[in-house]
């Protein structure tokens, strides 16, 4: 979607199912949301999964154990194992096993996920400040998470226990729109400490790490919906990204993404799994526009300019290379609300 990425994948006309062994799939937003699947989803990854790509699935909630999540998603009419669940509770687990002597106790502020996660690891959760734990570890709880869990770790914590996170996004996506997310109850803990966590989850190197020791891939592709973790991740890996739009990136956001939150590829579902992306053309300077499908997509002194008609995504893809390219390494500042409203994004 700029000179810097790819519009297709290695080998023209191949699609990304194809062209990749492992599909290391985000959850909330991509695969379901509010806990009902995503239309397209189901049928999308049967068809991948058929076609020969592993299907993994890698989420910043360590609420749920695996068996839970894939017993959801078996569910929802995808099979799927335990084995195929890589959580931020299990990346969190490992991070802190490495720094603390093994039966260690850690005080828990969280849900199942993390109890489950440390067990696996050899250590003891607690659920008291009074229970000499060798480390403090928050992970999201879900909304009937008790006040007083905080009070706990901050008391630990003010003592010098060491603090761990599973996570810190501020918001998760659900069935009626967009509540708080782990980061936002670690910034409580954080306001009232003055503490700094040790974080495992995505973008962040512990949760690219304990995906790939758990899956094994060769050539993975990260799918998502969010820039700041699931495709800031896959740059951080080094690893190709499909971002999907059905969770809570936006055009205008994308348009403004600084390198590190650029997608290699951007489709509307995980439809686009199954399929190649079209091919962006133009100059690296942008003088004579972007071109994809019928749209051309300029950056003019206070705006992006877009002409022509045809599929929105094309038009949006057509967009990204001009943003990225006037913008640079520093993301575009350029009035995108026009250009959007013409794709009705």
């Amino acid at each position: 979607m700029s000179r810097s990425v790819r519009t297709r994948p290695e080998g023209s006309g191949r699609g990304l199912s194809e062209a990749y062994d492992t599909a290391l799939l985000d959850l909330d937003g991509v695969v379901y949301a509010g806990g009902n699947a995503i239309a397209h989803a189901v049928d999308s990854l049967a068809t991948a999964r058929a076609g020969g790509m592993r299907l993994a699935y890698v989420t910043n909630n360590a609420l749920r154990t695996p068996d839970a999540v894939a017993g959801h998603l078996t569910e929802l009419g995808i099979p799927t194992g335990a084995d195929d669940v890589i959580t931020s509770a299990q990346a969190v687990a490992r991070l802190i096993a490495e720094q603390v002597p093994s039966g260690a106790r850690v005080l828990v502020i969280g849900g199942d996920g993390l109890r489950v996660a440390l067990r696996e690891r050899g250590l003891e959760p607690v659920e008291s400040a009074e229970d000499d734990p060798a480390a403090v570890v928050q992970g999201f709880g879900g909304p009937e998470l008790p006040w007083g869990r905080f009070a706990e770790a901050c008391y630990a914590i003010a003592r010098g226990v060491p603090w761990y996170a599973s996570n810190t996004d501020l918001t998760i996506p659900g069935a009626r729109g967009i509540a708080p997310g782990n980061g936002a109850a670690v910034e409580v803990v954080r306001i009232a400490t003055g503490a700094d966590p040790q974080v495992a989850g995505k973008p962040l190197p512990p949760m690219h790490r304990e995906t790939i020791l758990r899956t094994g891939a060769q050539r993975p592709l990260v799918v998502g919906d969010r820039l700041d973790t699931d495709i800031e991740g896959a740059f951080n890996g080094e690893v190709d990204s499909l971002l999907v739009l059905t969770g809570v990136t936006d055009g205008a956001q994308l348009l403004a993404a600084p390198p590190w939150h650029r997608p290699t590829y951007v489709d509307a579902d995980l439809r686009g799994l199954l399929t190649g992306q079209p091919e962006v053309t133009g100059d690296a300077d942008g003088n004579g526009g972007f071109q994809c499908g019928s749209w051309t997509a300029t950056a003019g002194e206070e705006r992006l300019e877009l002409e022509g008609e045809g599929a929105a995504l094309d038009g949006l893809r057509a967009l990204c290379a001009a943003a990225w390219t006037a913008g640079g390494e520093a993301g575009c500042e350029l009035d995108s609300g026009k250009a959007l409203a013409r794709l009705g994004l």
